[in-house]
Formats: C-alpha cells, sequence, structure tokens
C-alpha cells in the first residue's frame, strides 16, 4: 500500500463538478493499492498516517500529527500510485489490484479512519475527480508499507 500525503491549508474534490469532499487543514492522503495488500496493511497505512508528526509544533518543529492539530484528513484512492514506471515510457499498472478488490480494500480503509477520527472525507473510487489542494510547505511524503 502506497500513500502520497500532503500537508495541506486546504483540498477538495470535484466529480462531475459537484464539491464532493472538502477540508481546512490537515492532510490529503492519495491512497494506492498494489496486488498483495492486506486490511493488516490497511490499519498499519491508517495508524501511521494518524500518527506522522508533520505539523508544527510552538517552537516550529513538525512535532505534531494530524490529530494534534485536529485537522482534517481527505483519503483519494489513486491507483496510478501502484504503477510500475521502471521500463519505457508508458506505466504497467501490472502492481495494482484489481479494482472490485481495491475498492473493498480501500472502503475498508476509509471505514476504519472514520471510525477512528471524527474529520476524514473521501474522494470517490473510479472517479474522474478533479483535487484541488494548497500544500502548506509545501510538506510532502511517500509511504509504503
Amino acid at each position: 500500500m502506497i500513500a502520497l500525503l500532503q500537508r495541506v491549508q486546504h483540498a477538495l474534490v470535484v466529480v462531475n463538478a459537484t464539491t464532493i469532499a472538502q477540508i481546512n487543514q490537515g492532510v490529503l492522503v492519495f491512497i494506492g493499492i498494489e496486488k498483495t495488500d492486506t486490511p493488516q496493511q490497511a490499519d498499519r497505512m491508517l495508524k501511521k498516517i494518524l500518527a506522522y508528526r508533520i505539523f508544527a509544533d510552538q517552537e516550529d518543529k513538525m512535532n505534531l500529527c494530524v490529530k494534534d492539530i485536529q485537522g482534517g484528513i481527505l483519503l483519494v484512492p489513486q491507483f496510478t500510485l501502484a504503477a510500475d514506471t521502471h521500463k519505457g515510457n508508458r506505466p504497467s499498472f501490472s502492481n495494482s489490484q484489481p479494482p472490485k478488490e481495491a475498492k473493498i480494500l480501500y472502503h475498508y480503509l476509509l471505514t476504519q479512519a472514520q471510525h477512528q477520527y471524527p474529520w476524514v472525507k473521501s474522494g470517490q473510487f473510479a472517479a474522474n475527480m478533479q483535487v484541488s489542494l494548497c500544500n502548506d510547505g509545501p510538506v510532502t511524503f511517500i509511504i509504503q508499507i
């Protein structure tokens, strides 16, 4: 499982000209699901997302997590994160989990996140989404579990 985590001042997802999810300060997390990913990996990824210390404390050190600042979390499924880009000029998606299984695992991650933290929003699985954000810093991390 791959997460591209961005610290944001705000972010939103639009589908068919309608805003379906929006957060203020917090983290925008693009989620890529690979063939071998499991619910246990999703649990570990969620634990990491909730505890990842990327927000500044009073001494301007990255010591606070999204929960500490009561920020929002916007999860966005993004199968292209699992692409193999090592060969040629066209990505291969052979490492990606098939859509039916990936959707189940994404919704598992989303449900767990919403049970553990009150300010979780989501993009729409398999939709053509327009994602807008103001990256704060910029601060961006890739997390692989």
